[in-house]
Order: structure tokens, then sequence, then C-alpha cells
């Protein structure tokens, strides 16, 4: 008697704890992140909340992969290959007005991390100092389709200075090669190579200085995803936007996590002088006292407005900023 009753009372301990035990518990969510590019010093946020278990405790099992350019990881997200993208998301805006069925649900860089740079001994510290220089640049790509801009905002002429094109490597090499004084690039990437294989400081320009400024990287998913899944979208949004604020404070751990995962990413001294670089660009005056990836919607109206002066955005295509981007998601 007394060994049935206690095999009923272990069943109905085990019974309470598997209602007890969130349903997330059972099976974790996959969940593949692509990013916008190999892997470097912008990414270590995720590593360090994937090594931190906060996308465990939100039930969700993550996989982090390289990407090759934003345009094909928003493609990848369109396509349902990927649950979600991290991509530059004026990018993202310009497919989804091709049709592509993608929505960002956060963006991480409010100030554009776009800059001329150049190395230090070039004495290049100002937009006059261009003048008489060489720039090397990629046609088409995004900071080539606003550099128009940034010279209109500093008084910069064509025919001012000389442009060497190419692709990212080319437009790197020159610089580290000495065929050109400056490149177009971003101040956590570009400029982080540079040190690497020149052991030389740089300088930089930074787009944002003198009032040019996109947003940048953020989070985009499927629309299908978003109304199917909404639960899994704000699990994985409260997870990451933790992980941005453990990297903010832990950037050194953030970066060693990062390297844990993949020894590839870079030098850790550069990396991390990538992240510390990173974090201030998370927020603008408006989104200051805010969490990470809550933007301001009048951040992205004035991106759309220098998407369609610049960037080659279709007026009668342009919406509104909620068209592309939603902050619902978010903690």
């Amino acid at each position: 008697m007394k060994r049935r009753i206690l095999m009923r009372t272990l069943a109905a301990a085990s019974l309470a704890a598997a209602f007890a035990a969130p349903a997330h518990a059972q099976a974790k969510d996959k969940v593949v992140l692509l990013l916008n590019w190999y892997v470097y010093s912008e990414h270590a946020p995720f590593f360090i909340g994937k090594e931190k278990g906060f996308y465990d405790a939100e039930g969700i099992d993550l996989e982090i992969q390289e990407g090759r350019g934003s345009g094909v990881s928003v493609q990848a997200v369109a396509a349902g290959s990927a649950t979600f993208g991290y991509v530059d998301v004026p990018t993202m805006i310009r497919a989804a007005t091709k049709g592509a069925p993608v929505k960002a649900i956060g963006v991480a860089l409010q100030v554009s991390p776009m800059a001329v740079m150049g190395l230090a001994e070039k004495n290049i510290k100002a937009p006059k100092d261009i003048v008489g220089k060489i720039v090397a640049m990629t046609p088409g790509d995004s900071m080539s389709q606003i550099w128009p801009l940034f010279m209109k905002k500093t008084g910069l002429q064509e025919g001012q200075y000389k442009v060497v094109s190419g692709d990212g490597q080319t437009k790197l090499n020159a610089v580290i090669n000495g065929q050109a004084d400056l490149l177009l690039g971003y101040v956590m990437d570009q400029n982080m190579k540079i040190q690497d294989a020149l052991h030389k400081p740089v300088q930089v320009i930074r787009f944002a200085d003198y009032g040019v400024n996109l947003i940048s990287s953020g989070i985009v998913a499927n629309k299908d995803t978003l109304a199917s899944k909404g639960d899994l979208v704000k699990r994985f949004m409260r997870a990451s936007t933790k992980a941005f604020e453990e990297a903010e404070k832990s950037p050194e751990a953030a970066v060693d996590s990062m390297l844990k995962a993949n020894a590839k990413a870079g030098q850790r001294e550069t990396l991390l002088i990538g992240l510390k670089l990173t974090t201030p660009l998370y927020r603008t005056e408006e989104t200051k006292s805010q969490r990470p990836f809550r933007v301001s919607m009048k951040n992205v109206n004035e991106s759309l407005d220098l998407l369609v002066q610049y960037g080659g955005l279709d007026p009668a295509l342009r919406g509104k900023p909620e068209d592309w981007v939603t902050n619902e998601y978010l903690p």
C-alpha cells in the first residue's frame, strides 16, 4: 500500500513539474541569424548573448551564420532560409519596396558608421583636407551613394580630389598599399583592418558629424514570421536587447566570446577598439534613455528622405517609417 501511495505521489509530482515548466523548455525553437558580413567587432553582442545563455533562457537554439553582404542576407530572410537577418536597414528598405516581404524589428546602429578614413600621418583631419587627395570607393554601395550629400554638406566639389574604384578588398588594398590616401568605410570595420595591416593609427571623418546620418544595421524578419510567430520574435528581441546591453557593459567579455566561437574574427585588441567605436552608435539624442534597438521614427523618416534624395529610392514608394520599421516586438 505504502509503495502504491509513493508511486502515485511521484507520478503526481512529475506531472506537476511538467506543467510548471515553460513550454519552450521542452523543445527549443531553432533560429538562424544571418549576419551582414564575415564576423567582426559589430557582431560581438550576439556571441556574448549566446554564451551567457540569454537565448537559451528564451527557449531559442541560436545558430549565428556569417553573411556575404546585406543584400544577400535580406534575400535569405525573404526566402525563409534564415529566421532573422542582421543587415543594413536602408538596404532592406530598398528590397522591401521591390516586393521582398521583410521588415526591421529593431535598429542597432542609429548613428551612421559611414566615414572617410586614412592614415593619421597623412594629416587629413577635416573635409577641406580631402582636396587634392585620392579617395577609394566602391561604385553603387551605400556609402558611395551618400557621398554626394557629404560633399554638399561640407562644400567639397567633384574634381577637387581623385577617385579610384573597386570592390571592398580592392578599396582596402589601395589605402594599405599607398595607391589611395582615403577610403569610404565603416568606423569599426575598414578602420580596424587598416590598423591591423599597417600597425599605424587611422584618422576618421564621420559622415554623421557633418549632419549626414542614416540608420544603419538592424535586425530584420520575414513578415510571415511576424504574423505567425510573434512570440518567438519577442523572445528573440528580448534576448538580443540583453546581449547588446551586456556588450556595452563588458566589451572585453563580448570580444572574447566572439573569438571563442570564431578565432578568425580578427585580433583581440583591434576588435575591442572596434566594439568600443560601435556601442556609441546605438542611440541618438532622441533615444539616449532607451534600451538598444528602440529607434526614433523621426530618425527613420530622415533616413527615408536621404534615400529618396541620394539613395535611389523611388519617391512614389517611400512610404511611412512604420511601413519598414517597427518597435512593437521590443521589450
